[in-house]
């Protein structure tokens, strides 16, 4: 009879690094989309008024606002998933140990 490989007990450093990680990386890409839409809107808008656009307007008041909005989410949500994860795998562990 082969047993299974036991697992390792959760580790809550572990999570505190995937939700850092994946909050930054969601919090740049919701910054870089933002601007991209931003650029495009300010483009679009200044070409049908005739002006020069003014690209700061981009950056300052649509893209960063938007992306530190976007991180708080991320974080949250990203936090509450790995705070359920741990919780499962440690539950799972305890049982595996038992049986």
């Amino acid at each position: 009879m082969t047993t299974a490989p036991s697992s390792r007990l959760p580790h809550w450093y572990g999570s505190a690094v995937r939700v850092l990680l994946v909050t930054f990386i969601g919090t740049l890409l919701c910054f870089a989309l933002g601007l991209l839409l931003a650029i495009l809107g300010l483009m679009t808008v200044s070409a049908l008024r005739g002006v020069h656009p003014d690209m700061r307007i981009a950056y300052r008041m649509i893209a960063l606002p938007g992306a530190l909005v976007a991180g708080g989410i991320i974080f949250v949500l990203a936090l509450m998933m790995e705070i359920r994860h741990y919780r499962q795998t440690k539950t799972l562990s305890a049982i595996e140990r038992l049986g």
